[in-house]
């Protein structure tokens, strides 16, 4: 096994945060660096890595691989797809079905139960005792059997959302389902705080509309020619917590009116010379979703094997190639759609806008949700959650496919990224446009109107067999600060720092290698979220990844101490928490550290207000009141006159809180 973590010592052993010699004040010495000072990796360590299943090269920087555990025999070659958390659970979906790890100890985690399920791609979401999970593939089941279903109509299939009991976590029991015309490739579980009595799920569906003789009412007309249109709206589900067996669809909005087709990019030089060399080689090339894309065996050879069988051969022959190639455009148009299900009513909508959201990222605390929508990324007023109401939309034409959102806690910024290639194709090449399959990043104004800052990509060369786009993370909880972790496929998870919405920063990373050095195999990071202190990753064809920040110039041991003082009974990749840091020691050293990384305090201050925090953290009672009292006061006679004024107000006000315990 060649297995080679890349350590960089001048990070992985600096000291935990500033150095302060509290027995000298005439000593000083700190490693905390401002962003603008960041010394990366050199020559960057995730270029080159070799390749390998579960056994490829891997680098490393400002984290710690706890462990990484692979799928169960069932999953094994089936991609794991999305994550939610309940209590010290990850529930890791995966296009079979899902599965529960007991992550109590993040350095062993265990497998609770894998449940056989398929329905691609069983994104999963939780509320209480309730798991939400995606079905949309042609093959799912009302009875989550294996067998798949091959008639083009049947009441046997599922697609839409099933839901679980999962009050014994150990034994899920599936107590329901909801059928939506178009499935449910993503989820949002929305919990209204003025309604104790349901929870409601967002459906966003990207598959063709199945056919009404399958389930009644559904229709792929233009809205025009048939208001009931399956096009150009979400599904607003409400789930009665006592009777979830009675969910059902409330509304179904129509949050695209009037928008405009978006601006487009392209291939790229590098894309275009591919397609036009896979030609001249004999590869099977077709339009999909409006774009020509080099068709992969893993699609070809199924349907081969078919024609042959029906001409009564075990094995293809050349002609069976010429039948296929021939019939190809046809045969991908029926399975995937056009790409706008408008076409094949021969309806004249080419300049509309989206029909359909990928993901919607919802935050209820500021009652607006984030809709990454195809062309378009949605700004969505959600404080009636069964009627979302768009507030804003962008587009951007070095944007391909709106993915999916991240807002930053205060909720005056919005991070979206782009899915350039669908996630099954390498767009972070030297070549390839920074720009292209990254994040971009909104300022969201009082008005609920959003500005263009700047965009962010993982900085480091991917190869051509390796998937690497913008895909999904969250915040991690650093107070006063806007720090994503964020999955890139193949191009690993990277952290970067947001709060100057203008200059993102990168400031940890892990990568490996490709799964296969010699062609396209999927692999990498699908989805990877800060849960009570873990990094969990799914990665797609290796299982289950967890991770620990490492403190660094960049992010001291303090800031990491007062993420980790949030706790949460549940996470859903979709469903935004907002932080509320309780007033700890951890946190006013954080805000002090932050304060150094400014630069807008002396060394000799710094000294002295750490050296009053450790004094007053040693005392109890009467005694500490006093001193963290004392500190806070002069803290804020110096406040006006920083260039931090808001940071010190808020060491003062955790001083103040932690004085009044």
């Amino acid at each position: 096994m060649l297995l080679a973590i890349v350590a960089f010592a001048t990070y992985s052993c600096a000291p935990s945060s500033s150095t302060v010699d509290n027995s000298s004040s005439a000593t000083y010495s700190s490693d905390i660096k401002p962003l603008e000072e960041i010394e990366k990796p050199s020559p960057d360590p995730r270029v080159g890595l070799e390749a390998g299943l579960f056994d490829a090269e891997e680098a490393i920087w400002n984290l710690n691989l706890l462990s990484q555990t692979p799928p169960p025999k069932d999953f094994v070659g089936v991609t794991n797809s999305d994550l939610a958390f309940k209590d010290n659970y990850a529930i890791q979906g995966n296009y079979n079905g899902f599965m529960v790890w007991d992550i109590s100890d993040p350095a062993e985690p265990s497998l609770v139960v894998d449940f056989l399920c398929p329905a691609s791609q069983s994104d999963v979401s939780v509320y209480g005792d309730l798991l939400f999970v995606s079905g949309e593939g042609l093959g799912g089941r009302l009875d989550c059997g294996t067998e798949g279903v091959n008639k083009a109509v049947s009441e046997e299939r599922l697609r839409g959302i099933r839901i679980f009991d999962i009050s014994d976590i150990k034994n899920p029991e599936y107590i329901s389902n909801v059928q939506t015309c178009r499935g449910s490739h993503t989820h949002s579980v929305l919990d209204d705080p003025k309604d104790e009595e349901n929870v409601y799920v967002y459906v966003s569906g990207s598959a063709p509309v199945r056919p009404e003789e399958e389930l009644p009412g559904c229709s792929s007309a233009p809205p025009e020619d048939d208001p009931n249109s399956a096009l150009y709206r979400i599904e607003v589900i409400k789930v009665p917590l006592d009777n979830p067996e009675q969910a059902a669809i409330v509304n179904s909005p129509r949050i695209f009116e009037n928008l405009t087709e978006a601006p487009t990019h392209g291939l790229s030089p590098a894309d275009q010379a591919k397609i036009e060399k896979a030609k001249e080689e004999g590869a099977f090339v077709a339009d999909v979703f409006g774009r020509e894309r080099i068709i992969p065996d893993r699609i070809i050879q199924p349907m081969l094997l078919n024609i042959a069988k029906e001409n009564g051969r075990e094995a293809p022959t050349a002609a069976d190639s010429t039948t296929l190639r021939n019939n190809l455009q046809d045969i991908l148009t029926e399975r995937y759609g056009s790409g706008n299900d408008d076409d094949e009513e021969g309806d004249e909508t080419e300049e509309r806008g989206p029909n359909q959201c990928h993901d919607i990222t919802l935050y209820p605390e500021i009652g607006l949700a984030g809709g990454a929508c195809e062309g378009y990324g949605l700004l969505l007023d959600i404080s009636d959650p069964a009627s979302p109401k768009r507030v804003d939309a962008v587009a951007d034409s070095n944007f391909a496919y709106w993915h999916s959102a991240t807002f930053n806690n205060e909720g005056d910024k919005v991070l979206f990224t782009d899915e350039w290639g669908g996630g099954g194709q390498p767009k972070c090449r030297e070549d390839d446009p920074y720009e292209w399959g990254a994040n971009a990043i909104f300022t969201i104004d009082d008005n609920k109107e959003m500005h263009f800052q700047s965009y962010f990509k993982m900085p480091a060369a991917q190869t051509e067999q390796e998937n690497c786009v913008a895909h999904n993370g969250s915040l991690i909880p650093v107070p006063d600060r806007d720090i994503m972790v964020q999955s890139w496929y193949q191009g690993g998870i990277s952290i970067f720092d947001w709060t100057d919405p203008k200059n993102p920063v990168e400031i940890a990373f892990h990568d490996r290698g490709p799964v296969d050095s010699t062609r396209m195999q999927m692999g990498g990071s699908w989805s990877v979220y800060w849960y009570n202190g873990a990094i969990v990753n799914s990665e797609i064809a290796r299982g289950l990844d967890i991770f620990e920040l490492e403190p660094s110039p960049y992010l001291t041991q303090n800031e990491i101490d007062a993420a980790n003082t949030i706790k949460f009974d549940q996470l859903n990749a979709q469903g935004q928490p907002k932080y509320d840091w309780p007033a700890t020691f951890a946190l006013a050293k954080a805000y002090v550290d932050q304060l150094e990384r400014g630069r807008s305090l002396s060394p000799e201050r710094l000294i002295a207000i750490r050296e009053s925090i450790s004094e007053a953290e040693g005392a109890s009672g009467s005694e500490q009141e006093t001193l963290l009292s004392e500190l806070a006061d002069r803290i804020e006679g110096q406040a006006a006159a920083s260039e931090q004024t808001a940071k010190m107000k808020k060491l003062t006000s955790t001083l103040r809180d932690l004085a009044s315990k």
